[in-house]
């Protein structure tokens, strides 16, 4: 009897554990059928075509691309959308003033009339998507090269361009597997997408950069807002007669809570992954990339900090600027540290040598490795340089913008008769000029302008350093980098027109000529950084040659993985395209003796909570609510739950996207990842990887509770028990 006991223990442990194992895969969803019978066995409990169905609604068409770069869903029958803060900071601070700070202080409309337009805002629907890999390779058959490319540009529009049934309609094809694959994917555009509601940041942002990655989390990190259409329920361009868009399809918001084992979906648009790069790659990133993008962050934000700390004004409209910065300043330390002590290098080389001998038998495969290796040691003496010229030298918007804004005016002299070309470079400077303005501070800017020159003439090599920058060097040298450059920079602030705000104004006002343009030191200097032209005078071919080699490699070593692994189901890499992960509500334990639970509460939050910090301050009325115990039906065992853990797999674009559960039901809203598995864009850890979400009970009692907006609460369709599965 015991062993019988025994015996089905082990089975359900064995089943559990089975069920529970992280998935690791970015599926497309038009292919998602070969998965089907797995997702099942986790949980899943609707039909396939309920996932992916081009010929009639499915989830896919409650999922939108907000603003392509983040993801949200669709959870009413108006149109209206649920994503994460982060995603909706920008339009959240652009809507904000010193006299009515929604940033600070949270917003909820109360009627269609309150909610805020977000001009340059869009959300694209996938219409369908259809592999036309064959089409794609019968045009370019017996190509190489350049010549190769070029016609795979032709094929690509053509096949694009045929898609496109009307103005709203976007469409394009998208490479897969290294150009192993070609998918078309169409679009609906929609411009006219208003903000219904925002936290306080000191709930949608709770935590800060502390908290950013990390695990237990306590963060409100949602936002609301609404997809309009004409009267015709057609997209259109922003109008007061526009009205709610009815969608084909929308999500209904289960508020029954998750435990641990749960099935989970996280449905959107992830942006990039890179999972098959080489042990060289993950060398390169590892020990000279990733490093320098770190440091030269870090000036930015100290300086912008510093700045912002002191000014509401300043802080609104440097708020998103620096928040972007600091997302990924963190992510790159995290993921240094994770492949590094994950050992990704030393796992990629051990599987580098058995491709290595499975390839020697394949004419077109062998030597892919060594081939790798020299590219590689050509391009690492320049890896530093090359890094600084995006991450440090394009960093001052001034420098950025002044070698466009001199050609500009340049062009203007010549053309002074065509008023219409008058008329529109007038217009490209103006609106180019108010979004320089609006972030201008000359404390922080000078800062970074000076400080990223300093740390530049220290990390490249003397003898390495471009001509233009030498010659800086040696004209203002005053003992020691930092003087150099602060007295540089001194110089540029005094004598150029081109950084000053209000000079600038005054210059391009002033119709200047060829001659007072390229004269002006600040121009002068900007000339030398243009990317393409600092690479070609700096670099020659080298970086040219290493990018068109290292596309022919991937290719090659795709081709040659999904040969070797014929008959097994593969992931591509993410590329900004509609993906569908799937997997389970799971804990999990970071080291030795700790285990992390699958839901953090608001008891975490008080716990957390610090009077007047700028990271960990909490809302009045939420700590009112929570001392009075007041959840709602939205509180579960005398406590509210605020997030949850899954192990589906996630990047970068999937912020916002749903999390959904095995009946279809919205649960959460993913939002990051986990500190333990920051890898996750080069080497998925199946053993650590966790996607962080926001409990859909915690979005909807800060709405209803702490924001009162029941008409919001009124549009959704909310589920407070189990549905039946369909058969």
């Amino acid at each position: 009897m015991k062993r019988t006991v025994y015996l089905l223990l082990c089975l359900m442990l064995l089943s559990f554990s089975l069920r529970l194992k992280a998935d690791e895969g970015m599926w497309i969803p038009m292919l998602i059928g070969k998965n089907y019978e797995q997702m099942k066995k986790q949980g899943f409990k609707l039909t396939a075509k309920d996932l992916y169905n081009a010929n009639g609604s499915s989830l896919k068409d409650a999922i939108v691309h907000f603003g392509g770069f983040c993801t949200g869903e669709i959870v009413s029958d108006k149109g209206l959308i649920f994503t994460n803060h982060h995603c909706g900071y920008d339009a959240i601070a652009s809507n904000s003033t010193p006299e009515n700070n929604i940033l600070d202080n949270g917003f909820y409309a109360k009627n269609y009339g309150e909610e805020k337009p977000v001009a340059g805002l869009f959300v694209r629907f996938l219409q369908r998507m259809e592999d036309v890999t064959a089409k794609v390779n019968a045009a370019t058959k017996g190509l190489t090269g350049a010549e190769k490319d070029a016609k795979m540009t032709e094929v690509f529009n053509t096949i694009a361009k045929a898609a496109v049934t009307g103005p709203t309609i976007e469409a394009n094809v998208k490479d897969f597997y290294k150009s192993n694959q070609f998918i078309l994917f169409v679009y609906e555009r929609f411009d006219d997408v208003r903000l219904v509601g925002t936290p306080p940041q000191n709930i949608g942002k709770f935590g800060g950069d502390t908290d950013n990655w990390e695990w237990p989390r306590q963060t409100g990190d949602f936002s609301v807002f609404r997809v309009y259409a004409s009267t015709g329920n057609q997209p259109a361009k922003y109008n007061v007669q526009n009205v709610p868009y009815k969608p084909k399809k929308f999500l209904p918001v289960s508020i029954k809570g998750v435990k641990n084992g749960d099935f989970s979906i996280v449905y959107g648009f992830p942006g990039r992954t890179d999972r098959y790069l080489t042990s060289y790659g993950v060398d390169l990133a590892t020990e000279k990339v990733s490093p320098t993008i770190v440091k030269l962050r870090d000036i930015r934000l100290k300086a912008w900090k510093a700045e912002m700390d002191k000014d509401v004004a300043l802080r609104l409209k440097l708020s998103s600027k620096y928040a972007q910065i600091a997302n990924y300043w963190k992510y790159f330390i995290g993921q240094t540290e994770q492949l590094k002590r994950l050992k990704v290098s030393d796992a990629k080389r051990t599987e580098e040598k058995a491709f290595t001998q499975w390839a020697a038998q394949k004419t077109e495969f062998a030597g892919l490795m060594e081939q790798y290796d020299q590219i590689y040691k050509e391009i690492d003496p320049i890896s530093v340089q090359r890094t600084y010229i995006n991450e440090g030298f394009m960093a001052s918007q001034w420098a950025a913008n002044a070698s466009g804004m001199g050609k500009a005016l340049i062009a203007l002299g010549k053309k002074k008769d065509d008023a219409a070309y008058v008329k529109q470079v007038q217009g490209n400077l103006s609106n180019a000029l108010a979004a320089y303005e609006e972030t201008y501070n000359e404390t922080a800017d000078k800062k970074i302008f000076s400080q990223i020159l300093a740390s530049f003439y220290k990390d490249v090599p003397v003898k390495s350093q471009p001509k233009f920058f030498a010659e800086i060097a040696e004209k203002y040298w005053s003992g020691n980098p930092e003087a150099t450059f602060d007295k540089y920079a001194n110089y540029l602030w005094e004598n150029s027109n081109f950084i000053k705000p209000e000079k600038l104004k005054a210059f391009i006002a002033s119709n200047p000529s060829a001659d007072a343009v390229n004269s002006d030191p600040g121009y002068q200097y900007a000339l030398n950084i243009v990317p393409a032209e600092y690479i070609r005078t700096n670099f020659g071919s080298l970086v040219a040659d290493f990018e068109k080699k290292k596309a022919e490699l991937d290719h090659l070593y795709l081709k040659a993985i999904l040969e070797k692994n014929s008959g097994k189901l593969m992931y591509p890499d993410a590329n900004s395209t509609m993906r569908l992960t799937y997997g389970n509500v799971q804990d999990y334990s970071p080291k030795d003796g700790m285990v992390y639970k699958t839901t953090t509460t608001i008891d975490g939050v008080m716990q957390k909570y610090i009077p007047g910090d700028s990271e960990f301050d909490l809302p009045a009325n939420l700590i009112e609510n929570y001392n009075k115990k007041n959840f709602g039906q939205y509180g579960n065992d005398g406590t509210l739950t605020v997030g949850f853990i899954t192990n589906n797999d996630i990047t970068g674009g999937n912020s916002g996207s749903p999390v959904i559960n095995g009946n279809g039901e919205l649960i959460g809203l993913a939002f990051d990842g986990n500190w333990e598995a920051m890898s996750g864009d080069i080497a998925f850890d199946k053993k650590f990887k966790r996607t962080i979400c926001v409990d859909v009970r915690y979005v909807l009692w800060c709405i209803d509770v702490l924001g009162g907006a029941k008409n919001i609460i009124n549009e959704l369709d909310i589920r407070k028990n189990e549905v039946k599965a369909k058969k």
